[in-house]
């Protein structure tokens, strides 16, 4: 097994590599820097001396006697020592020595190329000569008539500037070195600070840690919504983002363009007890806790849970009970009839109980009356039978158009909009009530559901609230799960390309009427024909 550097000797190690590059890079630039500097501090001595002897008049009148070198030698020797050169050569227009540190060089022609004074420039440049390699500075000289008569040059070796730059290495490198060593200290201090921020764990534990926290949020049966402290989505697992049909585009943005109003609300309102909601077209179980990291909140978390198919058993098995409930009294009723029956032909009286059996029927079984013939969606007659048979226990009359019409379109839309439809008119209808059902569909696949009924009606103020999720005018029993049946309604209307709306029903109570597609069509048209059969049944009440 490979043994693993910790990640803070890594860090340590980074940053010293770092600092010591750089360190290394401003002390190269530094030493150059300073070389360009004394070199151009030399540069203008040498220019100046150079300048002096090329002007002095004892040198210019030099030239013109028989031996140049009897006066200039002397006066060059006396400038070299006051300036501290290396040396100060003074040659004629042929380039022949007539001074030199050397007395055996006088006389010589010097070894380096003199055209460039001789010519009238000044040159500046490092040559090798008899002394050795040095940075000089060369000078014409000229005579009163401004002719070049000589060259004055004027040097200092190249180990006496490596000398003067080496005097100022020792503090430039001390400085180097404590900067080294506070970037240690620092660096230290710094991967020690994030070694501790990050738990003391290792880049391969924190890389596990992370993995096993996704597997472990991807794969909750459990819907999981994360927003931090400004109320941006922080987190969203896959079955959250199934049960509230978003993406992981939503990680980032703002919790109130991204969820649904109902889920916001309960994210704000921050309860820790649990509040179904509803999202699209599911009726999810909410409940909202705080996220704390060291006793400070720094977001809030929000666990989902799918009460739909729930809802839909709970509701089924309602009905399951109110026909159960309606078959026993039947079965009580029929007892009494069999009764009444057996105790005429023990007495004798067939005649009798001819005759009652003959009056016997039952008004609550509404299986023997006829549907429309236009309906032949199975799912919509059993469920209007059901719901018949249930209402006419409870005293309430479902009058179904015998004119409507509805073919099955392959989804169970249908029953999910008539079922609450006929559940919210059974709420608000009283004894001895009356619902109608107006069912109409047109050859473009347009439908129209309508359920009238004689109860208190829908206030005008509330007629659009009464759409909302969790709107209702019944007391909650325990977690609400009342006032999703008309949201569901007009989310399904909506998905199909259509409206949901309540008016006045001449009936007296609410008339609930939803338009909606078929699946390939287009935008619902009007419902004429819809009015008619509507007025028909009515007029039939």
């Amino acid at each position: 097994m490979v043994h693993r550097i910790p990640l803070r000797f890594q860090l340590v190690a980074l940053q010293l590599g770092i600092v010591l590059a750089v360190l290394t890079a401003v002390g190269a630039v530094t030493i150059r820097m300073q070389e360009a500097q004394l070199r151009d501090a030399y540069k203008g001595r040498l220019i100046g001396v150079a300048e002096s002897v090329a002007r002095l008049p004892s040198v210019v009148d030099a030239f013109g006697t028989s031996s140049p070198a009897h006066t200039i030698a002397p006066i060059a020797e006396v400038i070299r020592q006051a300036s501290n050169v290396t040396y100060v050569v003074v040659t004629d227009r042929n380039g022949v020595r007539q001074s030199h540190p050397n007395p055996e060089e006088i006389g010589k022609p010097v070894s380096t190329d003199p055209s460039v004074p001789l010519s009238g420039d000044i040159y500046v440049g490092t040559q090798t000569g008899t002394l050795g390699e040095s940075w000089r500075v060369k000078v014409p000289i000229f005579d009163r008539a401004g002719t070049v008569i000589g060259t004055a040059s004027v040097g200092v070796l190249e180990s006496t500037l490596a000398a003067d730059l080496y005097e100022d290495l020792p503090q430039l490198f001390g400085w180097l070195l404590g900067a080294a060593l506070l970037s240690s200290l620092g660096a230290m201090y710094v991967s020690k600070l994030v070694w501790r921020r990050i738990y003391k764990l290792e880049p391969e534990d924190i890389a596990a840690l992370l993995e096993t926290r996704d597997a472990m949020l991807h794969g909750l049966g459990e819907g999981l919504v994360a927003v931090d402290a400004e109320g941006r989505v922080a987190l969203v697992n896959d079955e959250a983002r199934r049960l509230l049909g978003v993406g992981e585009e939503i990680i980032g943005s703002p919790a109130t363009a991204s969820l649904e109003p109902g889920i916001h609300r309960l994210l704000a309102a921050g309860s820790s007890t649990e509040e179904l909601v509803l999202s699209g077209e599911r009726i999810l179980l909410g409940k909202v806790n705080a996220a704390t990291v060291d006793g400070r909140e720094v977001g809030k978390v929000l666990i989902l849970r799918d009460r739909t198919e729930l809802h839909t058993m709970l509701r089924d098995r309602d009905g399951a009970l109110d026909v159960t409930q309606a078959l026993r009294a039947q079965a009580h009723e029929f007892a009494n009839k069999l009764h009444v029956i057996s105790g005429l032909l023990e007495l004798g009286e067939q005649t009798k109980a001819v005759e009652y059996l003959g009056r016997s029927h039952s008004d609550a079984a509404f299986v023997n009356r006829p549907l429309a013939p236009g309906i032949t969606d199975d799912g919509v007659r059993a469920l209007l039978i059901a719901k018949s048979t249930v209402c006419a226990e409870r005293g309430i009359d479902i009058v179904v158009d015998p004119d409507s019409v509805c073919s099955p379109d392959g989804t169970d839309d249908v029953i999910t909009v008539l079922g609450n439809l006929i559940d919210n008119a059974v709420d608000a209808a009283g004894y001895d009530s009356t619902i109608a059902v107006v069912l109409a569909e047109t050859p473009a696949g347009h439908r129209t559901l309508t359920v009238d009924d004689d109860g208190p009606g829908v206030p005008a103020a509330d007629r659009e609230a009464v759409f909302e999720a969790g709107v209702t005018s019944k007391e909650p029993d325990g977690i609400n799960t009342r006032g999703f049946g008309l949201a569901l309604v007009q989310r399904v209307a909506r998905r199909r390309g259509g409206t949901a709306a309540v008016s006045r029903s001449e009936l007296g109570g609410a008339c609930f009427t939803v338009s909606f597609t078929t699946a390939g069509t287009g935008t619902p048209g009007p419902g004429t024909a819809v009015t008619t059969t509507k007025e028909a049944v009515l007029e039939r009440l």
